[in-house]
């Protein structure tokens, strides 16, 4: 009998049970998946906490993952048994098997890893919708990211580097101000050490920036709307310090633009989904983004993972390997 990691009540990282698991054939348009790697990403750690609603308990979370297909319910014609396919922006995976949508369910190339896929598909898929739908970026754009040496900072800012924007970066320390850097950021701003803002306008002549891209949330929000440059764009999509403060748009210049972007809103519908991935796929194929994974854990060890990753004390991408 297969396993799973299952959440019996909101909080604490001890919440996480290890406990076997009954799955069944799939059904209509339903795949059932044996996961080779899940993914590890922020917003995890805010459905756990009861940021965000689970849903109903005990729940199993994870929003990414890659496997195997084990078998296919009827009219399934996107994926067959024996394919290896990824998934994003759908919960369920922190479990050795699972059942899916097989709509939802990208194919890998072969040059694609199992565990490059689950460490880079929903950040990735984020990065493309920021860059490409939030906000077109190319050459002479100026980019603001913060978190940037977190894992879909180092997605963001080396994507944007490759469209030809000029990025700077905010960090929490030298070591990840120096992986920053090595990873697409032309300036990087230790904020434990600099003012942030006072750093950018001296950067940018006073000007301001064309985009910020703030996942951070209540920390850094409010001084993020400072820096965007007239007919520019700021982008709040997460809450790791919490909540961003709703009632800024009222108090915004009338000339910049604000918005809260979400994946699944950007990857609904088969082919919007395939076109984000395969945007991803191409620029790790080209070399223009490179995926660091920086923690590997066993999915049995997910508590610790999530206490690292709370405590600053992950860098880049982390991969939960299903197989041990």
């Amino acid at each position: 009998m297969p396993n799973a990691v299952v959440l019996h009540q909101v909080g604490g990282p001890e919440n996480f049970r290890w406990e076997p698991m009954v799955v069944g054939n799939p059904g209509p348009g339903e795949v059932r998946l044996r996961h080779t790697f899940s993914g590890l990403n922020y917003i995890d750690t805010n459905f756990r906490r009861g940021d965000y609603p689970p849903g109903p308990l005990p729940a199993i979370l994870g929003r990414e993952g890659a496997g195997v297909v084990e078998a296919v319910g009827a009219d399934v014609t996107e994926v067959h048994v024996g394919q290896r396919v990824a998934y994003a922006s759908v919960m369920g995976s922190y479990a050795e098997v699972r059942l899916i949508q097989a709509e939802r369910l990208v194919p890998l190339p072969e040059d694609i890893s199992d565990d490059v896929a689950a460490a880079s598909l929903l950040k990735g898929m984020t990065a493309h919708m920021l860059l490409a739908r939030v906000r077109t970026i190319g050459a002479g754009d100026t980019v603001l990211y913060h978190a940037a040496a977190g894992g879909l900072g180092l997605f963001v800012c080396q994507w944007a580097k490759a469209l030809g924007a000029t990025v700077i970066g905010t960090v929490g320390s030298q070591e990840k101000s120096a992986l920053a850097r090595a990873y697409g950021c032309d300036h990087v701003i230790d904020y434990t050490h600099e003012d942030f803002v006072a750093r950018v306008k001296e950067l940018t002549g006073g000007r301001g920036v064309t985009a910020v891209f703030d996942a951070v949330g209540k920390a850094t929000f409010e001084k993020s709307v400072s820096l965007v440059a007239p007919f520019g764009t700021i982008a709040s999509y997460g809450a790791a310090s919490g909540p961003a403060p709703r009632d800024v748009a009222s108090r915004l210049p009338i000339d910049r633009f604000l918005i809260y972007p979400t994946l699944p809103g950007h990857v609904a519908g088969r082919q919007a989904l395939l076109t984000a991935a395969n945007a991803l796929f191409d620029v790790i194929r080209r070399g223009a983004v490179r995926v660091r994974i920086g923690q590997r854990y066993s999915l049995k060890d997910v508590a610790q993972a999530h206490r690292d990753l709370e405590s600053r004390r992950t860098v880049g991408s982390t991969v939960l390997s299903v197989q041990g």
